[in-house]
């Protein structure tokens, strides 16, 4: 009996690999594990029927349409914006994420970016290593208080929650914004984003990315938060227009920011190179072993549900 055919497209944990080994007819990018150009995807995805894909993948209706015998698709990722769901909808494809298993791995980031942000760990440690440092002086890269301040949180999702529990402990002033009331807002207050953004001393946002939250966060709303203010972006890129971001960064519109994402990532900007006043990332929110273990098995488990005819665990479509 023929097995199925599987593509991963980038390299994965080998215990999660031999599974897929073991029910699968697997081409993978383990030795390489270099992001495939459209063209390379296309042609490698003609003849398969299960798709194992990480947030850096383009699957759009292109992709798709040169897969005529795709069944589904498992993206290593919360966010699937960079599938064309509704494309797969009309072919019968289904689709799946890995929810949950990185709630608080993500979350513990969004407070290693916000302090590295207030405290100016990056630029101080570049300092050191350069040498510069020839002794202590009272005002030495001074940077901002996280107790006792107030903390913004853009998307009360599962992230959002995970981050508002954690501020209990720095005794914060809790706000958040989304589309509606939260259930559980973790002793946040529900504010408008006008509000959200000018009181809070920090904005963290974590919203998913869509056409509706593409430059949410733009120059009125960069503007409309506290000169001494800190934005952190974990969400995605295209959330935050970059270029007003850079602008805000350099005429001091607002002190600081904590990058993960970034637009049309990895090129980001090299603007935000010559800053001082910006910590960036490689987005690595979730990159702890365990918790990156966690999402590409969960990734595993879908496709094998689904070719085995049970539900698959976490289906977005």
């Amino acid at each position: 009996m023929t097995r199925p055919a599987l593509l991963v497209t980038r390299r994965i944990y080998p215990e999660v690999l031999a599974g897929l080994a073991a029910q699968f007819d697997v081409t993978h990018n383990q030795h390489d594990d270099l992001l495939w150009s459209k063209p390379e995807l296309i042609d490698k995805i003609s003849a398969i029927d299960y798709l194992l894909c990480t947030v850096v993948d383009k699957v759009d209706a292109e992709v798709i349409a040169a897969a005529p015998r795709l069944k589904a698709i498992a993206t290593g990722a919360v966010g699937f914006n960079n599938i064309d769901v509704a494309a797969c909808q009309a072919r019968g494809i289904r689709v799946s994420n890995t929810p949950d298993v990185l709630t608080e791995t993500t979350a513990d980031f969004a407070w290693a970016l916000l302090m590295a942000t207030a405290r100016r760990v990056s630029e101080s440690e570049r300092y050191v290593r350069a040498g510069q440092w020839s002794g202590w002086a009272f005002d030495q890269f001074t940077g901002v208080d996280v107790h006792g301040a107030s903390l913004g949180i853009l998307g009360m999702g599962r992230i959002g929650g995970a981050i508002a529990r954690r501020a209990s402990g720095f005794g914060m002033t809790l706000r958040y914004h989304n589309r509606k009331p939260a259930e559980q807002a973790h002793g946040a207050a529900y504010v408008s984003k006008a509000e959200l953004l000018e009181q809070s001393d920090f904005v963290v946002l974590v919203i998913p990315y869509s056409q509706a939250t593409h430059h949410i966060i733009g120059a009125q709303d960069l503007a409309q938060m506290k000169p001494t203010a800190c934005l952190i972006n974990l969400a995605r890129g295209g959330v935050v227009d970059d270029q007003a971001l850079l602008a805000a960064l350099k005429g001091g519109a607002i002190r600081a920011a904590g990058l993960d994402v970034f637009e049309n990532e990895p090129r980001l900007d090299p603007g935000f190179l010559t800053l001082e006043n910006v910590v960036l990332t490689p987005h690595i929110a979730s990159s702890s072993r365990a918790t990156r273990g966690r999402m590409m098995a969960l990734a595993a488990e879908n496709l094998l549900a689904h070719a085995a005819g049970r539900p698959m665990p976490t289906p977005v479509a």
